[in-house]
């Protein structure tokens, strides 16, 4: 099994790096292979399409998805939701019914703003949202000062220890026969009557 843990920021090596490490350790802990993947710098160097390709790949292997994020004016970074938002329109049935989490990183505030707009993505997709034992949130100015905030970091290995049951109790249900429900077609209903 795999997670594929993405790192919306533009500091390849910071804060939302740093919680997305403690997410992969948990789940490495657990028998799950993980890869951290860097969008934000990427998504900045005009790279967009390539790594939208790329990260799609990825996911058709994958069986779990991370998306980390800092705090930027209250809510994701721009690069990440640019890259959400071509994700999901061209990945959305490989994405469908895997597990995933949103995990955002801040300085002060804005985190639950943050993790509420990642988390509408993997509601679009069916996926099931995996959570911990209180929002999926680091506090610090420094990856140094992540790792003092005690809460955050065990918010983090819950968070991937959550994930590594939900992904094995799945393979469980799957060996026994269990079959994931089937896509309904989807249905658009236009408020405006003319």
């Amino acid at each position: 099994m795999k997670v594929l843990l993405l790192n919306g920021s533009r500091r390849i090596k910071g804060c939302t790096f740093t919680a997305l490490s403690h997410v992969a350790d948990a789940l490495k802990e657990a028998g799950i292979e993980t890869e951290i993947v860097q969008i934000g710098s990427q998504v900045l160097n005009g790279s967009l399409t390539e790594l939208v390709n790329e990260v799609h790949e990825k996911i058709k292997s994958a069986d779990g998805l991370v998306v980390g994020s800092p705090v930027y004016f209250a809510s994701p970074s721009g690069e990440i939701v640019s890259f959400l938002d071509r994700l999901f329109v061209s990945a959305e049935k490989d994405l469908r019914l895997k597990p995933a989490c949103a995990v955002a990183s801040a300085r002060r505030g804005g985190t639950t703003a943050t993790l509420d707009v990642i988390n509408k993505y993997f509601a679009y997709a069916e996926m099931p949202v995996v959570s911990s034992r209180y929002w999926n949130i680091v506090h610090g100015n420094s990856p140094e000062e992540v790792v003092k905030d005690e809460e955050g970091m065990q918010i983090m290995q819950i968070l991937g220890r959550n994930m590594a049951w939900l992904l094995k109790s799945i393979e469980a249900g799957r060996n026994a026969g269990i079959a994931a429900p089937e896509q309904a077609g989807k249905v658009f209903t236009n408020f405006i009557r003319e």
